[in-house]
């Protein structure tokens, strides 16, 4: 039986270092938890920031916790185009040579040189989870909704594996646009070729082979 798979939608949001947070709500400021999300010990914050790019900007951009590493900045390619930077797909974390742009916030304002990605989709499982699925950790498979009449097929969808993990696809508000009609959707793990996952480019040369022969 198929491993059903949440899909969730991620809207915009930022992960914060904790330097940078510093300043932008001042020295003495901490994170405040509202709510818990779907990945374990993460959760959303009561603080907002706006996001300006060079064409437009986002007010009230809520920040996620708890502090990272990093400053990352994630968006949707129509966010993108608003703020008028290039959107760069990027697995979390992966922030070098990606765009930047202006964090304000209400005790300061920083210029990120770096860190704004449109986050590849993918889906979060436990060791377990993989098992089932018969997948690995950055394996790259294929997922059919079950939206109800606007399924769809999504390739290049990044696996991670962990223990800390939840089992839940996300993608983007654009990527929900194109199917979501409903307030649980779901996938399945899309088998092709004797139960292997499959690189869709390969397989598009491959049919084109055989109508050529």
């Amino acid at each position: 039986m198929s491993l059903t798979i949440p899909i969730e939608t991620s809207a915009r949001h930022i992960h914060l270092c904790e330097e940078d947070f510093k300043i932008l709500f001042g020295p003495d400021a901490k994170l405040t938890y509202v709510k818990e999300l779907s990945q374990p010990g993460q959760y959303a914050c009561r603080e907002r920031v706006a996001v300006v790019g060079p064409k437009g900007r986002f007010d009230k951009v809520v920040i996620l916790g708890p502090f990272r590493s990093k400053t990352q900045v994630e968006i949707s390619v129509t966010d993108a185009r608003k703020l008028g930077i290039p959107g760069v797909i990027r697995q979390s974390g992966e922030t070098a040579g990606t765009p930047g742009c202006t964090l304000i916030g209400p005790a300061g304002s920083l210029e990120l040189k770096e860190g704004v990605i449109v986050a590849k989709r993918h889906i979060h499982m436990t060791p377990i989870d993989a098992m089932r699925a018969r997948v690995k950790d950055n394996d790259i498979v294929f997922v059919i909704t079950t939206s109800y009449e606007r399924s769809l097929i999504f390739s290049d969808v990044v696996v991670r594996v962990s223990p800390s993990f939840s089992l839940a696809m996300h993608v983007d508000t654009d990527e929900a646009n194109a199917f979501a009609n409903e307030d649980n959707p779901t996938g399945v793990i899309l088998k092709l070729f004797d139960g292997h996952t499959y690189n869709l480019q390969l397989w598009a040369e491959e049919l084109q082979s055989g109508i050529n022969r």
